[in-house]
């Protein structure tokens, strides 16, 4: 590279050295603590004079039936979480595109889009109100017809059907722009086809609109891959209490309790390591997985 190049893109360059001190104090630098996961870390020792035990904390962990809980747990809800946060959309974008007036489009499009801004913190009191046992909507629904009242937040087999639908709830406006933005892609005159040939607005959306939009299906399936592991920490973590802990509790929430409650940091930091390597590994694989079917790459 030049010296007139180098001196023309300087500008942009110091722009950067904000985010990179960020990355390096926020991300970066941290990483040295993981060293506390092969420790019987004491504060008061720190990294240098703790106790050095090698793999014991992985094989306390594993042992564990908190962590047996947590990660089936988190398996399970962050799963249907990517399946329903990937059919939801779909289906709502299919039915979203019929709309032919675009007023009545777009208002939809934006409402069902507002909850995505909406913090977990206040989106959980929401959730709180309207599931209330004593006073909320759906209690209220129920005793209107004449079925008894469900504490959705306070039944292990309930719990982890209200994450799963209040995080679809939340999020699914978001996808369904992502694949609204796919429909518009799709070229209009293959519609025209087959209309002429007959088909009907259900066999043109089987045959011309689905196949139209799989590239974004596959890709966005297969990057979703990589948050196996990752169920939703805020979410979960302003609706849990002790009594659903069992259905609820995911591995995000075990680290927290570890770490803060428990002050057993070795413990707490070989658990976020292990989902950390875990995750890298699916998060390589889901790329690799676009690459092959989407052509989809980075650089």
């Amino acid at each position: 590279m030049n010296i007139n190049k180098i001196r023309k893109q300087l500008v942009f360059h110091i722009m950067l050295f904000p985010s990179i001190a960020i990355m390096l104090v926020y991300v970066f630098f941290p990483m040295f603590g993981i060293i506390i996961a092969f420790q019987r870390f004491r504060p008061a020792f720190g990294f240098f004079r703790s106790q050095w035990v090698g793999f014991d904390n992985f094989r306390n962990l594993f042992l564990n039936p908190a962590f047996s809980t947590a990660l089936r747990n988190t398996v399970f809800i962050a799963s249907m979480k990517i399946i329903l946060q990937l059919l939801v959309p779909i289906v709502f974008s299919l039915l979203l595109n019929e709309v032919r007036k675009d007023l009545v489009k777009r208002s939809i499009q934006t409402i069902v889009y507002l909850p995505y801004f909406i913090s977990w913190v206040l989106m959980a009191g929401i959730i709180i109100d309207i599931l209330s046992p004593s006073s909320g909507i759906a209690n209220q629904f129920l005793k209107m017809l004449g079925l008894n009242t469900v504490f959705f937040l306070g039944d292990n087999r309930w719990f982890p059907t209200v994450l799963i639908a209040t995080s679809v709830w939340k999020d699914f406006g978001w996808g369904t722009i992502i694949f609204l933005a796919a429909l518009s892609g799709v070229n209009p005159e293959l519609y025209e086809a087959a209309i002429i040939d007959g088909a009907g607005r259900l066999k043109q959306t089987l045959h011309i609109t689905i196949p139209g939009i799989s590239t974004t299906i596959i890709l966005v399936a297969t990057l979703s891959l990589g948050s196996i592991l990752n169920a939703g920490f805020e979410q979960i973590f302003n609706l849990l209490t002790p009594i659903v802990r069992s259905s609820g509790d995911i591995i995000d929430t075990l680290v927290y309790r570890l770490a803060f409650e428990s002050a057993q940091f070795s413990l707490a930091t070989a658990t976020g390591l292990f989902k950390s390597v875990v995750s890298f590994f699916l998060i390589t694989l889901s790329y690799k997985l676009a690459f092959k079917f989407t052509g989809y790459k980075i650089f």
